[in-house]
């Protein structure tokens, strides 16, 4: 079938008609062309935004494992399925083949077995980017236990809540491990945690960097003499396709971070699908998403999507800057490698570290070039673009979220027309709509607006685990019948979509959706701080870094100020992860605010951005003299 595989913008504009005008009917065919089935459903799609309910393949019965690894082992048994570059050059470059894949897989789900887990029950998946990772998650879903897998990167008191959340029974994670130059004591991190999860029964330890560290006695164990007393085949639970495959959690704009629930079968579908066409993937290409697996990215698309499509998917353990910032060059040299997949702020930071760095290796297998996490700025389009592509490798924009759990609105490489800072056109099956303050749908072109999807499509998260209301109130409540995705776009002449940045309090920073009530949470903590606000400012390397304005119980000066700053960064660092980290703490007398006390962050975020031509009326405010103060004080 044809439009499995769009291959030019004429076939691109007929597949999209196609599955606008019959969406059942369109994604049926791709179901049941392309995938496994033990069963199949009764009925493609029921949905209903108001509840919020969306069911896709309803009745149907299916296990993703098989589809991807099993099915490949017909025909590419043999061929490379993961191909691990770890962190330290020297060290070799792992292939696990789909037969090798299958046969770890079917073990670690064994061992998930003896140690009590069955289908349903939630396992926490706390790892660097090694091997173990990937097959951790395809182990989970081979038996139908639920992944929940946390960014080896949040602290101890961030793993906790999550793990708390879901009620996990189990995690999964290592003594530690390598981020260049540098070793983390990960299984000290989950032990901290640990102290506040009365809901753990178990932990499994990957050895990575041969760490010394504590094994508590009946709860902590190896994992490596499990797997080898396993047995290397695992019948896969059956599975129906609106069954939960896995929670994965994003920053609010306030309070508790989100479970993201989804399902098998229509995360499935889209994934695999949009793999095939965002990346244009062909038989014998190396593919490789520079992504965590601990983010939806890597979930999406180092996972399930590139194993769907018995791709080869490269891991990469590493950072781009180590040994130095010609690494990731390196790694397509090295493997040849034909999809490259980054993000912007990885782009910005190699950009500035000269061309040297880039000519010396042959980049001449890169056929596309990825984007992912925030809206690229033109100055990294072009650099990607002219120094890394050569003008030769379409650069695909990609738009979506962890609640979208596939790519929505992006080129089709060599077949859409690329323009810098704009994702482009709707993904197949996508329908998004802009809408004005009033609630209106905003239909000709040239136009801006509230950036929102107006019918299901089979990768959206289902709902917020344990708390279906908050999902409603978070994504269906601010526009009547539709999905609201917290991002503002416009859309041109052409009706070419540009994403325009968040509406709510979550910031972008470097990739990475932080949202500003936890960070607030974690620096009001501080026993010297009495009230505090962050908002973004742009940023050259993370597109956004993060500005705190702290009003202090008792004014101090100077020297104390400074100290202050490490502290209240320390804090943040231990109840959100270092990501979060401010780089700029000023210390003020007071925050503008309104006459109901809400603080007024446009201001701040103005003022931080050293654009203060135009903050508008602020004579309305509360306290209006404030404005001038943080002004005269800003960094």
């Amino acid at each position: 079938m044809s439009n499995y595989h769009i291959k030019h913008l004429e076939e691109y504009y007929q597949v999209y008609r196609k599955s606008v005008r019959e969406p059942e009917h369109f994604w049926e065919e791709i179901a049941e062309e392309h995938f496994l089935w033990y069963k199949k459903w009764d009925n493609v799609l029921t949905w209903d935004f108001s509840k919020p309910e969306v069911k896709w393949f309803e009745g149907a019965k299916l296990n993703i494992t098989v589809n991807c690894i099993d099915r490949h082992l017909t025909t590419s048994a043999n061929k490379t399925a993961i191909l691990f570059e770890p962190n330290n050059p020297n060290e070799a470059a792992e292939h696990i083949t789909y037969r090798q894949l299958h046969k770890r897989v079917c073990q670690f789900a064994n061992v998930l077995k003896d140690k009590g887990i069955k289908k349903g029950d939630r396992v926490c998946i706390y790892l660097p980017m090694i091997p173990e990772l990937a097959i951790a998650t395809l182990a989970c879903a081979r038996i139908g236990a639920i992944h929940s897998v946390v960014f080896a990167g949040f602290s101890s008191t961030a793993l906790a809540t999550r793990i708390n959340d879901s009620d996990c029974k189990m995690v999964i994670t290592s003594d530690g491990s390598y981020r260049g130059a540098k070793t983390i004591d990960l299984k000290g991190i989950v032990d901290e945690a640990l102290n506040e999860c009365p809901c753990v029964e178990s932990v499994l330890v990957v050895k990575r960097i041969h760490s010394e560290i504590n094994m508590k006695e009946g709860r902590d164990e190896w994992i490596a003499p499990l797997l080898e007393e396993a047995y290397e085949d695992c019948v896969p639970e059956v599975m129906d396709a609106e069954d939960p495959l896995f929670i994965l959690y994003t920053s609010g704009s306030t309070g508790m971070p989100k479970g993201m629930v989804h399902s098998t079968a229509g995360y499935m579908v889209y994934t695999a699908y949009t793999f095939k066409n965002v990346f244009q993937y062909k038989e014998g290409d190396v593919y490789w998403c520079t992504a965590d697996i601990g983010w939806i990215t890597g979930h999406s698309y180092i996972v399930y999507g590139p194993l769907a499509n018995g791709a080869t998917t490269v891991m990469f353990e590493g950072v781009p800057s180590y040994p130095d910032f010609g690494r990731f060059w390196d790694i397509v040299e090295k493997h040849k490698i034909n999809q490259f997949y980054t993000a912007p702020t990885a782009i910005r930071a190699l950009a500035k570290e000269g061309l040297e760095l880039v000519e010396k290796y042959d980049l001449s297998s890169l056929k596309v070039l990825g984007s992912v996490g925030e809206p690229i700025n033109e100055e990294a389009w072009h650099w990607y673009n002219d120094n890394i592509g050569k003008k030769q490798s379409p650069i695909v924009d990609t738009w979506w979220q962890t609640e979208t759990g596939g790519i929505m609105i992006t080129p089709i490489p060599f077949a859409t027309p690329t323009k810098p800072t704009y994702a482009t056109l709707p993904f197949p099956g996508i329908q998004p709509a802009l809408m004005d303050e009033e609630g209106k749908e905003l239909k000709e072109n040239q136009v801006s607006g509230r950036l929102c999807i107006k019918f299901p499509w089979p990768s959206m998260a289902r709902t917020i685990w344990g708390n279906h209301q908050r999902y409603k109130d978070t994504y269906f409540s601010a526009f009547e019948n539709k999905y609201f995705t917290g991002d503002g776009a416009l859309r041109d002449e052409v009706g070419y979509y540009r994403i325009t940045g968040r509406v709510d309090d979550v910031i972008i920073v470097s990739g990475h959706n932080l949202g500003t009530a936890p960070i607030e949470d974690a620096v009001n903590e501080h026993p010297a701080v009495a009230e505090s606000a962050i908002v973004g400012f742009p940023h050259d390397i993370k597109g956004n870094a993060l500005y705190g304005y702290v009003i202090l119980k008792d004014v101090g000066e100077g020297r104390v100020h400074d100290n202050l700053r490490k502290e209240i960064n320390q804090i943040i660092t231990e109840h959100v992860g270092p990501i979060a980290k401010l780089d700029k703490i000023q210390f003020t007398k007071g925050l503008p605010k309104t006459r109901s006390g809400k603080i007024m962050r446009r201001i701040l975020r103005k003022i931080a951005s050293n654009d203060t031509s135009n903050l508008g009326d602020t004579s309305t405010l509360l306290n209006p003299e404030v404005v001038q103060d943080i002004m005269d004080n800003v960094l």
